[in-house]
């Protein structure tokens, strides 16, 4: 933590964490906001669909991989230029979006966006824990997820809107407008939480001997599982919306909305009760109850797919519900995980976020596509993502129990200083 923490900040907390939130909100809105014109882009340039789920392939996938970077670049030349060299780049590039008339410069500029978005979100984690002690820090990040779950909910609607009343060139206009505004904001308003003697050298030798030692520490690899890979139970529903709820639920896309209305609620009310609850219970009995949410609304989906035929009316509900529960517990393991490398938040968070990623492009470019068709195929696959976070986290417990956690696994970490 920054020991000038108290001075780098005087607007109250709740500013700072929007600030944060929109920071991070920007990639997945990216994504969202164009999925209800993909049918539309696809005559418009002549692509098929297989073309089309490259747009999204290759977004996640540079995501993917520059977030392993972004945090780990910030833990040396500071938080501030990162993050407003990767805005800059993400309202070129879509700008470039906006110019395409082919299926190639579309996946292009689509793949330069996702290697730029994600540099808000992971180095926001790292300003948090910069900021704030644990407790504290929880309740920013649950403020951060509140707000960050509104853009799953917006994006489809304003995309849908645009596109009907407009064309789907004008939905990456937006983009790059939002791109331009929240640079402007960053570069007025947030300061540099990084304290200077905690910076490192940067040279590839002393960045690779820090990754090495993130993936050495057995503790932070199960974290970062345990948080990232559940969240593709929720991830493969949002990436399977245009069969799922148009072909299988038989809805319109101007109905859309609901599921994404319903599950951002989700998300919010268990990321509101997370700030509620730091500080009160402890930590393992919160991510317990998320998990434990989790997995009885896994079982009721699968049950209800494997029995009924596929209604709105019911499938809806379960997705929300295991939002909701990922929610509760998510801020708590992220927090734990960054506390595992203390001397390098910032290349942690990139780790953390470039698994999940690799996950989502995982379930875009592969899952998705082999069982959107099909409502049983889905819930089973969510069950089988979750089932992976419930492993780790039920093998890291005890090792956090018994302190464990901060032995020899984080002499790997240190040693990359």
């Amino acid at each position: 933590m920054n020991p000038h923490a108290a001075t780098l900040w005087r607007g109250p907390r709740w500013t700072l964490a929007l600030l944060l939130a929109c920071l991070g909100m920007i990639g997945p809105f990216s994504i969202d906001t164009y999925l209800p014109a993909f049918a539309g882009i696809a005559q418009s340039i002549g692509a098929t669909p297989v073309q089309m789920q490259q747009t999204l392939s290759s977004y996640l996938l540079g995501f993917a991989l520059m977030n392993l970077f972004h945090g780990a670049l910030s833990d040396s030349f500071g938080r501030r230029p990162v993050v407003l060299f990767g805005i800059g780049l993400f309202t070129l590039a879509s700008v470039g979006c906006a110019l395409s008339d082919s299926i190639g410069a579309l996946v292009f500029w689509r793949a330069l966006q996702g290697v730029s978005a994600g540099a808000g979100m992971v180095v926001s984690r790292a300003i948090i824990r910069d900021m704030f002690p644990p407790a504290d820090a929880q309740r920013v990040m649950s403020q951060v997820t509140i707000y960050f779950g509104v853009a799953p909910a917006v994006a489809p609607m304003v995309g849908g809107f645009i596109f009907v009343y407009g064309d789907w060139h004008a939905i990456f206009w937006l983009l790059a407008v939002l791109g331009l505004a929240l640079l402007l904001a960053t570069a007025r308003w947030l300061p540099e939480t990084l304290h200077g003697p905690a910076r490192q050298s940067f040279n590839v030798r002393n960045l690779f001997r820090g990754y090495a030692g993130l993936l050495r520490n057995r503790t932070f690899v199960a974290l970062v599982f345990a948080s990232g890979v559940p969240f593709n139970g929720m991830f493969l529903y949002v990436l399977s919306a245009p069969v799922w709820l148009g072909d299988i639920l038989q809805l319109r896309p101007t109905q859309f909305f609901w599921f994404f209305m319903l599950s951002v609620s989700g998300i919010m009310a268990g990321a509101w009760l997370s700030g509620r609850m730091a500080g009160r219970i402890k930590p393992r009995h919160q991510i317990r109850h998320g998990f434990v949410i989790m997995l009885a609304t896994t079982l009721i989906n699968v049950v209800l797919n494997l029995t009924l035929q596929p209604h709105w009316a019911w499938a809806l509900l379960p997705v929300a519900v295991f939002s909701f529960g990922w929610a509760l517990m998510v801020p708590v393991v992220t927090i734990m995980a960054l506390d595992q490398a203390p001397e390098r938040r910032g290349m942690a968070s990139s780790v953390q976020a470039c698994v999940g990623s690799l996950a989502n492009a995982g379930v875009a470019g592969v899952l998705a596509p082999l069982v959107m068709h099909s409502a049983p195929a889905l819930a089973l696959t969510s069950g089988g993502m979750l089932m992976v976070g419930i492993v780790a986290w039920l093998w890291v417990k005890p090792r956090l129990d018994t302190g464990l956690s901060a032995g020899a696994d984080q002499v790997g970490v240190a040693s990359g200083r």
